[in-house]
């Protein structure tokens, strides 16, 4: 934890006659000052396909939590934007499914760059083209690969994966991989490579090579924990918060956190409320469904999604605004409403990660679009209270900006050095 709360910040300015004034920066005025001069990296937002359309697309104020709007409204300036495939069978035929899949977001976010809004956002491949992008007044787009499934058995797709514009991988999502086990192996403790697989060492000596960042998050300890025995670069968690604070499978323990300061890495705290704050959000998600419950009832509609289909869950998805708005009235008439998770929650995952780690090991990530977004954070529109929590609890303008990027930039460079090393032994 931070020691102490800036309350605010005296500045010393010279009036024209030469007279010493004394004015006041307000802990507000000082946070945005910081927050607009910060580049800010968030590493962890899925996307649909359907986003990145002629007609419909990220250079509109869309319904989802992430769009160029939103990210100028908020000042999000670099977004790691994500392709993402769900685990299925390991077999040609899933692989195949999954492939495509991931061949599409990878069009979708080229697309976006290149056709759709090259004057506003631009993709990057290094952290000299992030600098550039935004120097230029520029958003920034990189490539992060959630599940490394849909590259099948053949190692040389993570050389096509790289061409196309990935600079980082996960081995594993919700399910055990071809590569690796998955954190989910936890709930039965069946495990299928006790960690890596034989393919996954080799797919870890194939990313260093490439100067591919490895992503730990989503993957078994143990698999990590080969990982950073194998790796001669310095890995990441993309969106992963600490144990200690929350005991979530998707969270990282004390020896983790301890092993990947040790090699070097980031662990990028992830914004989504069930890694933050389990008890809480359970309160409030009971609270909340049946609030949502009984605003369906006076719309003549029925709210249990996975109970819904064909007609019921397309009338379900037109009402939905209507749902939230009644919703919304409704709580607003309660006196007691359960708290939701919140940027202070997410804050104390930082405070502890920072206190543990050190200030150079750490960063920041949302999930959204993927079922990240907190109160006070629920969209990039709002990424500037992010910034307001870290001032009030008395990190600095330099520490910020390890926190909002630095930090994840100063390990792909370092991981791209590391290939550069590889090619020349």
């Amino acid at each position: 934890m931070k020691n102490g709360i800036c309350l605010f910040c005296i500045v010393t300015l010279f009036s024209c006659k030469g007279e010493k004034e004394k004015t006041i920066e307000s802990l507000d005025d000082r946070a945005k000052r910081i927050h607009e001069n910060t580049m800010t990296v968030d590493t962890h937002i899925d996307i649909n396909v359907k986003n990145f359309s002629d007609s419909l697309n990220y250079s509109q104020r869309l319904d989802t939590q992430v769009d160029l709007p939103k990210m100028s409204v908020g000042g999000l300036d670099v977004a790691w934007l994500i392709v993402y495939t769900g685990q299925d069978s390991l077999n040609p035929n899933g692989y195949a499914i999954a492939k495509a899949n991931a061949m599409a977001k990878f069009d979708a976010i080229h697309r976006l760059c290149e056709k759709i809004a090259p004057e506003k956002i631009g993709l990057a491949l290094t952290s000299d083209d992030v600098r550039r992008l935004y120097a230029e007044g520029k958003k920034v787009a990189l490539i992060g690969v959630e599940n490394a499934y849909p590259m099948g058995e053949d190692l040389s797709n993570f050389k096509k994966y790289h061409e196309l514009g990935a600079r980082y991988i996960s081995l594993a999502h919700n399910g055990h991989s071809q590569f690796c086990d998955s954190h989910t192996g936890e709930a039965d403790n069946i495990w299928l490579h006790k960690g890596l697989s034989d393919l996954g060492k080799e797919a870890v000596k194939e990313m260093n090579k490439l100067g591919i960042m490895i992503d730990v998050s989503h993957t078994s300890k143990e698999a990590m924990k080969q990982m950073i025995q194998l790796s001669k670069a310095p890995i990441i968690a993309s969106h992963s918060s600490a144990r200690a604070v929350c005991d979530h499978s998707r969270n990282l323990d004390d020896e983790q956190l301890k092993l990947i300061k040790e090699n070097g890495g980031v662990v990028q705290t992830v914004a989504l409320h069930a890694y933050l704050k389990a008890e809480k959000h359970a309160k409030r998600t009971a609270f909340m469904e049946a609030i949502y419950q009984k605003a369906a009832d006076s719309l003549g509609l029925l709210s249990q999604l996975d109970t819904l289909e064909g007609g019921q869950r397309e009338a379900f998805y037109k009402n939905h605004p209507k749902i939230m708005t009644i919703s919304k009235e409704m709580m607003s008439r309660m006196k007691e409403v359960p708290p939701a998770v919140n940027v202070s929650d997410f804050v104390d995952h930082i405070d502890y990660m920072v206190d543990f780690m050190g200030i150079d090991y750490v960063g920041i990530s949302s999930d959204f679009d993927g079922g990240g977004g907190i109160e006070d954070w629920l969209d990039a529109s709002e990424t500037f209270n992010v910034t307001l929590e870290l001032v009030k609890r008395g990190y600095t303008e330099s520490e910020i900006a390890q926190l909002w990027g630095g930090n994840l930039l100063r390990v792909l460079d370092e991981v791209q050095k590391t290939a550069e090393k590889l090619s020349e032994g």
